[in-house]
């Protein structure tokens, strides 16, 4: 029989004060490490508990959507649970959260000293709000056309844009989510005749001038998912009329591809709904093609009106807040 290891007395009184097993002891290791431990965690579900934003700082948030971990003997009732809700896009328990800009600081950068707010010069083309979705603060981003306060870059947009927080940048290979919510303030409909422009509302895109890989935008009474390279188009809210002024919430899965791998899963919870519900899938397709050199990608959010004019019967002024974006990892 094997002679159990004998420990100094030193060791055990050092034992005994740290708390520590004797599995610890005789092994010499942790059966997990503290810091994945840690990047396991769920986020909790209301904003009176914290969590770390981009910048290592900690802040109230909320997780809509998201359920605590599942014990082991519930493992089988639990696969199959994730795999009834596949559809309605559940939140995955080894993911990371990468960026959580929920605007709590009150101002235009949430607290993230990188985070790049409009470049937009006009007064108003972007102020913090209140309420925000799920907390006290949100963010309005304005454009008017044919005013140089609302141009940026040569277009008429104000946006809010994660180009320099690294944490958040996306590269061939990875797989994100991207969930954010919208409110369309005062939005005026779409009536037959009118132009048919539309507003984008938040997309992904490859850095270096690059066009968006995906985007959701506001056209006719719809909100769509638009991926322009493969040129891919559908419909993820019907009509949007009866949600002006209320907020909206969409999540978008990317696994981001420079060939036939990669895919997109949309996903909205609109008010009234307790969960998100699947829209469209698309799967074998390339997501990630920019046309100019791109070492990697980044979010924005905001108003981009690309195609607007009042030469065309666009409408002059739009409005539209922002809150709770955020982009985590997918296992």
């Amino acid at each position: 029989m094997r002679k159990p290891l004998s420990l100094s007395p030193s060791l055990v009184r050092l034992s005994a004060a740290l708390g520590l097993s004797g599995t610890l002891l005789t092994t010499g290791c942790l059966a997990e490490d503290a810091a994945d431990a840690r990047s396991q965690q769920r986020p909790p579900q209301t904003r009176s508990t914290e969590t770390t934003t981009a910048t290592g700082a900690s802040r109230p948030s909320e997780r809509p959507g998201e359920q605590h971990a599942t014990p082991r003997h519930s493992k089988d009732r639990a696969a199959g649970a994730r795999a009834q809700q596949a559809g309605a896009g559940a939140d995955r328990k080894d993911s990371k959260t990468l960026l959580d800009v929920d605007y709590e600081s009150g101002t235009l950068d949430s607290g993230i000293p990188d985070l790049t707010t409009t470049h937009a010069t006009a007064p108003d083309a972007s102020a913090v709000v209140d309420p925000g979705h799920t907390g006290s603060h949100g963010v309005m981003h304005k454009v008017t056309l044919d005013d140089d306060g609302y141009v940026s870059d040569g277009a008429p947009r104000s946006e809010s844009a994660t180009d320099k927080v690294t944490a958040s940048r996306f590269r061939v290979g990875d797989e994100r989510r991207y969930e954010f919510s919208v409110l369309l303030k005062d939005w005026e409909a779409y009536e037959e005749g009118d132009a048919v422009t539309g507003d984008i509302l938040f997309q992904g895109k490859p850095a270096n001038s690059n066009p968006p890989s995906f985007y959701l935008g506001a056209k006719r009474n719809q909100i769509v998912f638009r991926s322009p390279g493969p040129d891919l188009q559908s419909t993820v809210v019907d009509d949007y009329r009866p949600y002006v002024n209320k907020w909206l919430r969409f999540r978008v899965d990317v696994r981001w591809a420079d060939d036939d791998t990669g895919s997109y899963k949309i996903s909205a919870k609109l008010p009234g709904q307790k969960d998100f519900q699947l829209k469209k899938v698309y799967e074998d397709t390339r997501t990630w093609a920019p046309k100019n050199p791109s070492d990697f990608g980044y979010v924005k959010w905001g108003l981009y009106r690309p195609d607007s004019t009042t030469e065309k019967g666009s409408v002059r002024t739009r409005i539209a807040y922002h809150d709770d974006i955020r982009v985590s990892t997918l296992p």
